[in-house]
This record gives C-alpha cells, sequence and structure tokens, in this order.
C-alpha cells in the first residue's frame, strides 16, 4: 500500500477567510473546489539550516503551473509581491517564488516537458 497523491495543503493563518480569497484570486485556488491536473509532485524534506526558503516557516508551498511566464506577468499586473523572478533549469523546468500576504513563500514551477 502507498500514497496515491496529495489530499490537501491545510495550514494555519492569521486570517483564514482573507487568505483563502487571496489564494482564489490571484492563484486560482478555490479552497473547497480545487481539481488538480496529473503531473510531478515533489516531496523533498530539507536541512533544517537550509537557506532554500524562509527560516521561520517550517514549509513552503509549490505548485504546478502552465506557462510560468505569462502567469508571472498576471502576477505582477495584480502587485502580487515577487521574491526570485522567474530561473529555468536544465532538466527540472522553470521556477519564480512570490510571497502572500501572511509572508508564506509560494514557489511556482513550470516542469519541462
Amino acid at each position: 500500500m502507498k500514497v496515491t497523491g496529495i489530499g490537501g495543503v491545510i495550514f494555519r493563518a492569521k486570517d483564514p477567510k482573507e487568505l483563502a480569497n487571496w489564494y482564489k484570486k490571484n492563484l486560482g485556488i478555490d479552497r473547497n473546489k480545487w481539481e488538480q491536473q496529473a503531473g510531478p509532485t515533489a516531496f523533498a524534506p530539507m536541512s533544517a539550516d537550509s537557506d532554500y526558503f524562509n527560516k521561520s516557516q517550517g514549509f513552503m508551498l509549490n505548485f504546478r503551473v502552465e506557462d510560468l511566464d505569462g502567469f508571472f506577468k498576471e502576477l505582477k499586473a495584480k502587485d502580487v509581491k515577487i521574491v526570485k523572478p522567474i530561473e529555468k533549469y536544465d532538466g527540472m523546468g522553470s521556477f519564480a517564488s512570490i510571497e502572500d500576504p501572511e509572508g508564506n513563500l509560494v514557489e511556482l514551477w513550470e516542469p519541462q516537458e
């Protein structure tokens, strides 16, 4: 037996309703109707002293997207806080990072085909 997929992303928020609205407006994630497409999913425990994301965060959200360039332009137009611009890595794809209103780092990933 094994796990077959991620059933949800559940975390604490100072203002859950407002944060849920932000994710719906900016990333298209509806807290009650989030349909996912099949695709690669990373599961990557990291060293406690890693500087890959904020040390104050116990986790980092990473979402797969299509057309990261276009999506990133939309986020900039919505004044979403950009933390790291798009970077491309051979064999992996393209990555960029934004920050939600509560300071959580969110990584966006367009996997390489």
